[in-house]
């Protein structure tokens, strides 16, 4: 079963991280409703298990089918000793059974090029007949800085992730959590960092995706949180644990009333410009146009790559 498909890209409203090193997370990952999951050969794996956890990492790909998920690995930083390696590793293990590379803590192009550039030479080597993606996190002011330019740096590329654990260590924020709400912010605290995410996203052809939300047993703090990225356009977030993913897959699919109402605006232009050649029309108390219907395919494309189906519309009583 391949991945979901949203608009020619795959669907990834929930990114579960599953630790490299942790056999035991692989079959539970495998049977989760996660839209992604990546196995982490990074922060969740000790330095001395990293080599031991390529193997498991390979393992897992072969043992497991991962049925329409996005199956990726994250690899240690460009910048580390152990990203060659891992690379190599994974793709000459497994290569086949991967459709991404997470690379974490991109600062500029030259990481990206060089993940682009080693993979060709793999592929080339394997004779592989898929490409497998690139999907960047950004996690520091560096990277925050070259955003732009790391998201065109390579076709392969299909995310931007924004990492806040990193990035708060990089701004040196007096802060310990992950992620976490900032109520005494005059504001939102995290909106300038994820708009940048998604502006720079939108504007390459890639996926904003959002970073996690650590503390694992407030719901109602990742529905927060999630709500707050989705009305800025991204397109998922992580999942640090598998009851986090039903959560996330709520927020990041839309609402029945607003699919209903996409797909009301759809035939409605459709009736207005195929029918009667007009290039507005009224759909109850609000004027459609043009933009109206991109907004409303944008909408229907990602409810119907999730199994929605619409129900008749009928437009509020005014003054509701």
């Amino acid at each position: 079963m391949k991945p979901r498909i949203e608009g020619g890209v795959r669907g990834r409203r929930s990114c579960l991280a599953v630790p490299g090193s942790r056999p035991r997370f692989h079959a539970k990952a495998d049977q989760s409703a996660a839209d992604q999951i990546f196995l982490d050969l990074e922060d969740s794996v000790a330095p001395g298990a990293k080599v031991e956890a390529r193997g498991q990492v390979v393992d897992a790909l072969r043992t497991y089918e991962f049925a329409g998920k996005v199956r990726t690995v994250r690899v240690n930083a460009c910048d580390t000793k152990w990203c060659y390696e891992d690379i190599v590793s994974v793709v000459e293990g497994a290569g086949d059974r991967l459709d991404c590379l997470m690379i974490p803590k991109v600062e500029d192009v030259s990481h990206v090029h060089f993940v682009d550039h080693l993979l060709n030479q793999l592929e080339w080597k394997l004779g592989l007949e898929r490409r497998i993606g690139l999907e960047l996190q950004i996690e520091s002011a560096r990277g925050m800085e070259n955003i732009n330019a790391i998201a065109g740096a390579s076709t392969r590329s299909e995310t931007l992730i924004f990492g806040p654990g990193d990035f708060s260590a990089n701004l040196r924020l007096p802060e310990l959590t992950v992620g976490r709400l900032q109520p005494d912010y005059p504001g939102d605290f995290w909106h300038y960092f994820l708009a940048r995410v998604a502006v720079a996203a939108r504007a390459n052809g890639l996926q904003p995706i959002d970073g996690p939300y650590t503390q694992v047993r407030d719901a109602e703090g990742l529905r927060t949180f999630a709500r707050r990225s989705a009305m800025l356009g991204f397109d998922g977030k992580w999942a640090l644990n598998p009851d986090q993913v039903g959560v996330l897959n709520e927020v990041f699919s839309p609402r029945q009333e607003d699919f209903d109402k996409a797909v009301a605006i759809l035939a409605a232009y459709r009736q207005a410009t195929d029918v009667e050649q007009t290039g507005a029309v009224m759909l109850g108390e609000e004027m459609i146009d043009e933009a109206s219907r991109k907004m409303a395919v944008v909408m229907v494309e990602r409810g119907e790559s999730f199994g929605m189906k619409a129900n008749p519309w009928s437009p509020p009583s005014p003054g509701r």
